[in-house]
C-alpha cells in the first residue's frame, strides 16, 4: 500500500491550497485518514482526520479555516486549506488506517511542503 500526496507549494497569506492524498495497493478499505504537519523545529501534530463514518475532527488552529474529505471510489482524501496564516508553513503528511487481510495496517505519504509568505 502507499499514499501518494500533491498539491504544496507556495502561497501568500490570507491564500488558499487544496492538497490530496491517494492510496494505491491491495486493501480491504481505508478506515482513518487525515493529515498531520511537522513544522520547522516543531513536532508533528495532528491537521485534521477523517474517520471510516465521515466524523472529523480537527486542530484548534485550522477549525474554520480548513476542511477535510474524502472520497471513497477514489481512495482519495483532501485537505482544503483556507485563510491560510505563516503559521501554517510545513510539511504536510497524510496517514490512513488501512484494513488488509490480518488486521489493520498504518501508513503515510512522503510529505508535501506548503510555504506561506506573509
Amino acid at each position: 500500500v502507499q499514499l501518494q500526496a500533491y498539491g504544496g507549494g507556495l502561497v501568500q497569506a490570507g491564500g488558499s491550497l487544496r492538497l490530496s492524498c491517494a492510496a494505491s495497493g491491495t486493501f480491504l478499505s481505508i478506515n482513518a485518514i487525515g493529515w498531520y504537519r511537522q513544522a520547522p523545529g516543531k513536532q508533528r501534530e495532528l491537521v485534521a482526520g477523517i474517520a471510516g463514518g465521515s466524523s472529523t475532527n480537527y486542530a484548534d488552529s485550522v477549525k474554520g479555516r480548513f476542511t477535510v474529505s474524502r472520497d471513497n471510489a477514489k481512495n482519495t482524501v483532501y485537505l482544503e486549506m483556507n485563510s491560510l496564516e505563516p503559521e501554517d508553513t510545513a510539511v504536510y503528511y497524510c496517514y490512513a488506517y488501512i484494513a488488509v487481510i490480518g488486521g489493520t495496517t498504518e501508513h503515510w505519504g512522503q510529505g508535501t511542503l506548503v510555504t506561506v509568505s506573509s
